[in-house]
């Protein structure tokens, strides 16, 4: 998966080649561990790296003489792993690499919940012995290590790996100080046990505040040790399920594209994989069908429904020799194609690859605790080796320094710093669920509190994204319902969908439909037919032209006033005369006007971004209270206009529910979804809105607000709960056990502060 791209080089020297790789990296657990990972990359000549702990990928650039297994090399001896792309990745008709790369990160989620649920398990009985004197019977402690020792072997085997790892290296993370403390508390119980006196029957554990045991050989942390890996366990668990799984807006994308087609070899059809055509090669397409790749027609007459790539809601009327684009559906009549591109060389390839890039290259918002735990980290272990150095010093009692010193690293376990942001999100989200929001990530709520523009897509969000009857316009001394009925049963008899919207305006406000007799599709221009006797003709207006037939001035002018909003006329004739003019567009949803409002409100800027004409934007706009409006737009342009926002110092959301929307959702600073969307919109979003009303983007906004102001909350109590009680284990003020209690109510607190979500409305 490498292409070659123009390098920056020195005046008067040749371009240096250079490629692109991008690599698949695992063992990372937390940001600090690819900051790592891009530093050591970017240290090699000629290499610019880019790591995203998010997606857990690598985009590396490199000059020539870099190998890719050089760049792997780099990336093991930092103690992680590192896999290139598999070789159909390019190939954008086949997805079940993807699709099997995407089932890999629930197998790691069950492992990590059997993992917890059996440390939970084990854990809890010997906390309550150890803190409970009546449950301590003769020889309880054997049983507590019974308990304990799986639960600090197995059960923490990932904090140990992580932090020797680290070790090997010269680094330390959160996983040093919970891997230190534990083994530390678990190796101070096991000499207690079998070398001092904590093994003997009828030893009890008293529950004590201080560091005011005189004899450590009769002293146990096994609650601690235990107690501390099921808190994290806990934390990662959850944060595991909040976690974004990488490439997922891609596989959406794919799995949208046509998987086999029909085609035409010696006159037969044949059906044949998609991967298996070629440019050249002639393809059939049914009414109802995905156009397969790009192409030209070259039999038939049809509409094709290119909204999910264009964002217009008019379907676009193909004849012989007419372009079409590979994943736009065929609304109307059958055709045959002739591939011009195919692969990755199509529109729809080139935006599958909108998404990868932009997906890829979106800043990561770094986790405050990640950030804290590279200076805090060090700090702990430095403080704890001060403490027991210091209390040997000045009391020469081992086992109380060494009791302040395990204190001190049990104290300093950021459990509440791991559960901080997973509890609140797992809350926030539950509650947006009920409220039709899905939250997609901690990554995504940062963004919310900064935005001041909010760039809305036209078709599907601020509209209803289908083709509706709008206004009826009689003749004098015609019948509203009489126009309607002759006119609607006509185009029943039509697949087009602007005829589809007259006839089902029409069964709305009539009983029942005549059916017609000779019935005609003009390509291009309409319909005609008899209905009741009478000899209809509706559709544009070159079509009563041919007959002879003017539209009177007070049609014309309402097909004038109609087509300036916009909007579509079709005009109705019968038995030589004009009778009427019926105006068909894409709906305004009810709830967008209020949404606008609100949205204005919350102090965000509302820009329209549509591809379709600046006639009906200017008019959607307006009907909606918007001022600022981008029309005549194409996919990739979507995203040029978002970044062109973001240059002016613009924090943007967008919202959108279509495939041509989809970069421009993932290159913005918030992508809002629209859950009656494309899949791929959805994946490529950060926040769904599963109902599919506008309004719905506000409470989004606000609530992902709610849920950030949670998530700092949460972080600066659990760091400042830190940094009050460091001083208080380092003066001897706690035991390890009553650590591990304060440690314990830390994250107690911060899951209940998180719980307040649940209220919000």
């Amino acid at each position: 998966m490498t292409s070659t791209a123009p390098e920056t080089a020195a005046p008067g020297s040749a371009p240096a080649p250079a490629s692109e790789v991008e690599l698949s990296v695992g063992g990372m657990t937390c940001a600090s561990c690819a900051a790592r990972i891009e530093k050591k990359l970017n240290r090699m000549d000629g290499v610019t790296a880019t790591v995203n702990f998010a997606t857990e990928k690598a985009k590396v650039s490199y000059a020539e003489g870099v190998e890719i297994d050089d760049l792997i090399a780099t990336v093991t001896k930092t103690g992680y792993t590192a896999t290139p792309p598999p070789p159909t990745a390019q190939n954008r008709n086949e997805t079940e690499t993807e699709t099997a790369a995407g089932a890999e990160p629930d197998g790691e989620l069950l492992a990590l919940r059997q993992r917890l649920l059996v440390s939970l398990v084990l854990s809890v009985p010997v906390v309550l012995m150890a803190m409970a004197p009546p449950l301590q019977f003769d020889n309880w402690q054997w049983l507590s290590l019974t308990l304990a020792a799986p639960v600090v072997v197995w059960g923490a085997s990932p904090f140990h790996k992580a932090a020797y790892t680290n070790a090997r290296h010269g680094a330390a993370t959160m996983d040093t100080l919970v891997s230190v403390g534990t083994l530390a508390a678990f190796g101070w119980s096991l000499w207690a046990l079998f070398f001092g006196h904590a093994g003997m029957p009828g030893m009890r554990h008293a529950f004590e505040f201080t560091v005011s045991r005189t004899d450590g050989s009769s002293s146990i942390y096994l609650e601690a040790a235990a107690g501390v890996t099921t808190f994290i366990l806990a934390g990662r668990y959850l944060e595991a399920k909040s976690k974004r799984k990488a490439g997922a807006a891609l596989r959406a994308l794919l799995e949208l594209g046509v998987k086999d087609v029909s085609l035409l070899r010696d006159g037969k059809e044949v059906r044949v994989p998609v991967a298996q055509l070629a440019v050249g090669d002639r393809f059939v397409v049914r009414p109802g069908e995905k156009i397969a790749t790009d192409g030209t027609v070259v039999e038939g007459v049809s509409a094709v429904d290119a909204s999910m790539l264009t964002g217009e809601a008019m379907p676009v009327d193909v004849a012989v020799g007419d372009a079409v684009t590979g994943a736009t559906v065929n609304a109307g009549g059958r055709l045959v194609v002739e591939a011009t591109r195919v692969g990755a060389d199509t529109q729809f390839a080139r935006m599958a690859k909108l998404v990868e890039d932009a997906q890829n290259g979106k800043a990561e918002v770094q986790r405050l605790a990640d950030r804290i735990s590279a200076v805090f980290v060090p700090v702990v272990v430095l403080i704890a080796l001060g403490t027991l150095v210091t209390w040997l010093f000045v009391t020469e009692d081992v086992t109380a320094a060494f009791t302040a010193a395990v204190a001190v690293l049990i104290i300093a376990c950021p459990c509440a710093l791991g559960l901080a942001t997973p509890t609140a999100l797992m809350v926030g989200t539950g509650r947006g669920a009920q409220l039709g929001i899905l939250i997609k990530g901690p990554e995504v709520l940062e963004s919310t509190r900064r935005v001041d523009t909010i760039v809305l897509d036209k078709t599907g969000t601020v509209t209803t994204g289908r083709m509706t009857l709008q206004e009826v316009h009689a003749a004098q001394g015609v019948d509203d319902g009489e126009l309607l009925r002759l006119a609607g049963a006509l185009e029943h008899a039509s697949e087009h969908p602007i005829a589809q919207a007259v006839a089902a305006g029409a069964i709305e406000r009539a009983e029942s439909l005549p059916v017609p007799e000779n019935f005609e599709n003009v390509p291009g221009l309409g319909v005609q037919g008899l209905v009741d006797g009478h000899a209809v003709l509706a559709g544009r207006e070159k079509l009563l032209a041919e007959w002879a037939i003017e539209l009177p001035p007070e049609l014309a002018e309402v097909k004038a006033a109609a087509e300036r909003d916009g909007r579509t006329a079709v005009a109705v004739a019968w038995d030589g005369e004009a009778r009427g003019v019926l105006t068909v567009a894409d709906a305004v949803k009810g709830s967008s006007p209020e949404a606008v409002a609100e949205l204005r409100r919350l102090g965000l800027r509302p820009v329209l971004l549509t591809g379709d004409n600046s006639l009906v934007a200017e008019s959607v706009a307006r009907s909606v209270g918007i001022d600022e409006v981008i029309a005549e737009v194409l996919p990739q342009d979507k995203v040029d206009v978002v970044r062109r926002l973001q240059k002016e110092g613009r924090t943007v959301a967008m919202v959108g529910d279509g495939v041509n929307d989809a970069a421009a959702l993932a290159t913005a600073d918030l992508g809002l979804a629209m859950g009656t969307g494309t899949d791929v919109a959805i994946e490529a979003g950060d926040l769904t809105l599963v109902r599919g009303d506008l309004r719905v983007a506000v409470d989004a906004i606000r609530l992902s607000r709610r849920t950030l102001a949670t998530i700092k909350g949460n972080l600066f109590w659990a760091f400042g709960y830190n940094v009050a009680a460091l001083p208080l284990a380092a003066l001897g003020m706690l035991n390890p056990m009553i650590a591990g209690a304060a440690m314990a109510f830390s994250s107690v607190f911060v899951v209940t502060n998180s719980l307040r979500l649940r209220s919000f409305e």
